[in-house]
């Protein structure tokens, strides 16, 4: 395997997966490499369904040229190595870094046999919100265990990451309040800040100095208002975090409650499990947390955990994902409990041992290639990739070569700001990680060189 880092002509080892054939880059249609999907977001006209139908034509000339990396399905678990099969139908197969499966859990014994056996006792179906009696038995026992994990008492269950997200911000926050929050935050999170007021307050991203002013500010002209700050353990894009004592620190001097996301860093990240709020010396010390599932156990579902009963009750009746949707099924409640036990043991250390390893050789692997790789270690790797068409280009001859890896371009960054997000898994191997920075680095070679023809 080191003979192959570096021989830019050795054939990849893809885990047994067999590469597609590669097509000429320079033959793509020029429509599939402008524009994005903003453009079709805010266009005026009487005809809602024109606005659909200019997108999904702008989207089915990318889709035939092989550079709309969206919409994929799976044929198979989320492994190290998979098989996708794209909108046109087109099957791709390698080396899976496209999954959100941190630790690798989808398919452990423990947590199938959590499953069948929650399945066997309720059925798979909750029949009901929190508020009402969509609650099993588990899912007071999963709350118990997940406050024990965060040093928080009161844990409220959300049917997704995305609902406990927006249920948080929109059920806490009334028109009158404020919501000072990092432009990088999750959508979910800004969808809800949305929903709930006006007076949104966007800081530089971990720009703690810009937190603070406008702290002051709000408060000098409003000392009335609740003011919600928001952050994120490891934010999606950039692999970075914020410093949570500083900001808890500000947002208690100026009567505000900080919600901090940990979607990606809990379970996969920090002592015990316990993500950045462990690694930074913040456990049961930040106001609000709220997290997702779907990223380190192996289920949908999202949560937020506070340190009173009162805030919990209040969003279980004003947080509306959670009032007027079903709660999390029976069978996804003993599956993450089964990986949270599984995280909180010694092979959850072992697997967060490998996890680290895969990430730092992926990293080192790609920066030796001379790749601009943002952030620091965690599951969560961008890889810059800079102009959108070229994006476009590399992401397809990625995908041909036989990686499957995310191409996040604008709006979801800035423009000509385009990256891989690559996802690390506790089953890939350091050879397996090295082996997809290749892929990387060759595949952007071999785009760029096609817009240069």
């Amino acid at each position: 395997m080191d003979d192959l880092l570096d021989s830019p002509v050795a054939s990849p080892d893809l885990g047994g997966a067999e590469p597609f054939p590669q097509a000429a880059a320079d033959t793509v249609d020029a429509q599939a490499l402008r524009g994005s999907s903003f453009d079709f977001l805010s266009r005026p006209g009487a005809d809602l369904g024109a606005k659909a139908a200019a997108f999904h034509d702008w989207a089915q000339c990318r889709v035939r040229e092989g550079v709309f990396p969206y919409g994929k399905r799976l044929g198979g678990r989320p492994g190290a190595t998979a098989e996708l099969t794209l909108l046109d139908g087109q099957r791709s197969a390698g080396l899976n870094f496209s999954s959100q499966e941190y630790l690798s859990l989808a398919r452990h014994p423990q947590v199938l046999e959590a499953a069948r056996a929650a399945m066997e006792r309720y059925g798979v179906h909750s029949a009901g919100s929190t508020a009402l009696a969509g609650n099993v038995e588990e899912s007071m026992a999963l709350e118990a265990e997940l406050g024990a994990l965060l040093q928080m008492p009161e844990v409220l269950l959300f049917p997704t990451g995305w609902a406990a997200g927006f249920g948080a911000v929109k059920g806490l926050v009334r028109e009158t309040d404020h919501v000072i929050i990092d432009q990088l935050a999750h959508n979910c999170l800004h969808e809800g800040a949305r929903a709930a007021t006006s007076h949104i307050h966007l800081h530089r991203h971990l720009d703690a100095d810009h937190v603070e002013r406008l702290l002051k500010r709000v408060r000098q002209r409003d000392a009335e208002a609740g003011i919600l700050v928001v952050a994120e353990g490891v934010y999606s894009m950039d692999a970075d975090s914020p410093d949570l004592a500083r900001l808890q620190a500000l947002a208690r001097a100026h009567g505000a409650l900080l919600m901090v996301d940990v979607a990606h860093d809990l379970g996969c990240m920090g002592p015990g499990g316990s993500g950045h709020i462990g690694l930074q010396g913040m456990l049961g010390q930040v106001d609000l947390v709220m997290g997702s599932f779907s990223k380190t156990f192996a289920s949908n579902g999202g949560f937020v955990a506070s340190h009173t009963r009162a805030i919990k009750e209040y969003l279980r009746f004003y947080a509306a994902p959670n009032t007027f949707s079903n709660a999390l099924s029976p069978v996804q409640v003993a599956t993450v409990r089964a990986c949270l036990r599984l995280i909180r043991s010694p092979e959850g250390e072992e697997r967060r041992t490998r996890l680290m390893r895969a990430i730092t050789a992926l990293r080192s692997g790609l920066t030796e290639r001379g790749l601009t790789v943002l952030g620091q270690p965690s599951p969560i790797v961008p890889v810059m990739l800079g102009n959108d068409a070229l994006a476009r280009l590399a992401s397809r001859e990625m995908g041909e070569a036989g990686l499957l890896a995310n191409l996040v371009e604008y709006p979801a960054v800035s423009l000509n700001s385009a990256r891989l997000r690559m996802q690390v898994m506790a089953d890939h191997s350091p050879a397996q990680a090295r082996t997809a920075a290749w892929l990387v680095a060759d595949g952007l070679e071999r785009a760029s060189a096609s817009l240069q023809r």
